[in-house]
């Protein structure tokens, strides 16, 4: 301790008259002080003042510069530290020893740069504004293709301050991708892969920049897929796997890397973890099962991707991926069911699998958890079924197979999520099947259900789905008795106020709807339309120019069926509807026009 405090005084008269030999003695002492206790030497150097004095030290010319930015390195690794090192003004003469030549000068100081970056703010903005970022990138860039030890040790050290430099700050790590760091750093990882420290910095680097979106352009234009999957097949450690892995999953969103990671063999490795691990019960390997899987999803989300993966039904993925679903590992019947929802995107492949029995097995998984089942399973495997129900040839099969009847089982659910796949599926099950929506229609507890939900504030997409179905009922089965279970349960309100939705598709499906009941059902509905006040709102509708054409000529066809009930033509006729319905005589669009030539004749002979 003695040692250290004589040595922080000669520093201090040291920088203006000493001789070279007593300011390395001086220095050699700090650091062994710092190698045996860090914090409690970084605290008296701090309080000596002497880090004003290393500023002057750190000279090109000097012997002693790699030993002072050692020491600013090692005091460096203390969060109290980095501030105190901005605010002595050592940040512009380090920076300015990124241009000098001597390797062990180089190492020290970015090592000092680096670890004054780390988690600190003011660090970073000081070598930003001193403009070290840029010197760092050239530096990479000439001495990527160096494999001699020395230059490999700078590189990770380079590959590291970057890193502290830009870690969860967007706008600099923006300005690195501008500088086109990214291309020299998958160079680094094809020409170093035998250098664990540097691949791992690297990997490090890739996960900071790979979440923003400007990146994954520039990524896009690399072998960065290749080289990653040719690092993934080396590893054995769960560690550098998972570092591979954080870096593949931001990728994976982008269709082009997407598709690059599959022809670059990804999947192959992805399923060679899941026979590994699927057995399992130690964390790491479950760990490890969920990310493989989950990334086999996103990787099947791209729709090229997708097919080249599927190939007609017949790719050996396709076919792994179908054993997942009866698994007894939940994340596999999780992963396997998103799975068949991606490649249930387009009709074909939907069609494909409807007929080689993918609906029995999606069921027999919704069977095994209708019973306190895991929630995330039944939303992944009616997500399947909803989109499997798609086209209109699987509709009939996938009825008679019994789907309409597992998905119901599920109508006691509290979950949002289910709730809202459940009521997509039926929907998409029952479109232009009238015999299905009619026997649903009659369903008491299902209309009672979906009544309920129509209420559902808090979830909107459950209560437009509720809504939609609702009147989906009543369009597809153009059955009185689907109309009287509907009256009978409170449904009418709710789709009368689905006319008024911000959407044009579900204000048109619910004026439909309505005009089914005013032409079948007139007088069970009477009383429920005038307590939701229907004509008023199709007043509205047709005075509001901002009404879509074929919401105006729906609203004037249910305006004609209404009139069949003495109480609805009298609000009719004691709101003027004959003014606002001649107008639309000229209107642009024809069968508007038409419509409303009928409407007023109508309206004149009611009158």
């Amino acid at each position: 301790a003695d040692n250290l405090s004589d040595a922080l005084k000669k520093l201090k008269i040291t920088t203006t008259d000493s001789t070279a030999d007593s300011l390395e003695g001086c220095l050699d002492c700090l650091l062994q002080a710092l190698a045996q206790n860090n914090m409690e030497t970084s605290e008296k150097i701090q309080k000596s003042g002497v880090l004003q004095v290393f500023g002057s030290l750190l000279t090109p010319q000097s012997s002693c510069t790699a030993k002072v930015a050692n020491i600013i390195a090692e005091v460096a690794r203390n969060e109290f530290m980095r501030n105190p090192c901005v605010d002595a003004g050592l940040i512009p003469p380090l920076v300015q020893l990124l241009n000098c030549k001597d390797q062990e000068v180089l190492l020290q100081t970015g090592r000092a740069l680096g670890n004054i970056c780390y988690d600190s703010h003011e660090g970073r903005n000081a070598v930003d504004h001193a403009g070290g970022a840029h010197i760092v990138v050239d530096h990479l860039r000439s001495l990527c293709s160096k494999t001699d030890p020395a230059s490999e040790k700078l590189l990770t050290v380079f590959c590291g301050m970057l890193m502290n430099y830009s870690n969860e700050n967007d706008t600099l790590q923006s300005q690195l991708i501008n500088m086109g760091v990214i291309p020299t750093l998958v160079k680094l990882l094809g020409i170093h892969c035998q250098n664990a420290a540097l691949t791992e910095m690297c990997l490090v680097a890739f996960g900071n920049l790979a979440e923003l979106e400007s990146s994954k352009e520039q990524f896009a234009y690399t072998n960065i897929a290749e080289e990653l999957v040719k690092l993934f097949k080396k590893q054995t450690e769960h560690d550098k796997k998972e570092m591979i892995f954080e870096v593949l999953a931001p990728l994976a969103e982008n269709d082009v890397i997407k598709l690059q990671l599959v022809e670059a063999g990804l999947v192959e490795c992805l399923l060679e973890v899941v026979q590994k691990t699927v057995d399992s019960d130690k964390e790491e390997d479950i760990a490890e099962l969920k990310t493989a899987s989950d990334l086999m999803v996103l990787l099947l989300l791209g729709d090229e991707s997708m097919q080249k993966l599927f190939e007609g039904g017949k790719g050996s993925v396709f076919q792994r991926v179908l054993l997942w679903i009866p698994s007894n590992s939940h994340q596999l019947q999780l992963a396997g069911a998103l799975a068949i929802a991606n490649f249930a995107r387009n009709d074909g492949n939907c069609i494909h699998m409807v007929d080689n029995g993918i609906v029995q097995k999606l069921m027999d998984l919704l069977d095994r958890h209708v019973e306190d089942g895991n929630v995330t399973v039944q939303h992944a495997a009616l997500s399947a079924l909803r989109n499997l129900a798609i086209p209109v040839v699987n509709k009939a099969k996938m009825l008679s197979a019994g789907v309409a009847e597992a998905v119901l089982k599920f109508l006691r659910s509290e979950m949002p999520p289910v709730q809202f796949k459940l009521l997509g599926t039926l929907r998409m099950l029952i479109d232009a099947q009238a015999e299905a929506a009619e026997q649903l229609g009659k369903n008491v507890k299902l209309v009672e259900r979906l009544v309920e939900w129509c209420e559902a504030k808090d979830h909107a997409g459950v209560m437009g789905e509720s809504n939609r179905l609702l009147s989906a009922l009543i369009r597809h089965s153009k059955s009185k008795d689907v109309i009287r279970t509907i009256v009978q349960s409170g449904g009418i309100k709710h789709l009368v106020t689905m006319a008024t939705s911000e959407h044009v598709i579900m204000q048109n499906e619910a004026l439909v709807a309505l005009a089914l009941i005013a032409a079948l059902e007139l007088v069970t509905a009477e009383k429920d339309l005038e307590n939701a006040q229907l004509v008023q709102i199709l007043h509205r509708l047709l005075s509001d120019d901002r009404s879509a054409p074929e919401i105006k000529y729906n609203s004037m066809v249910l305006i004609c069926a209404l009139i069949g009930s003495e109480s609805l033509q009298k609000e009719v006729q004691s709101m003027a509807f004959l003014e606002v319905v001649s107008k639309l005589r000229s209107h642009e669009n024809k069968t508007v026009a038409q419509q409303a030539l009928l409407t007023e004749q109508r309206l004149a002979v009611e009158s």
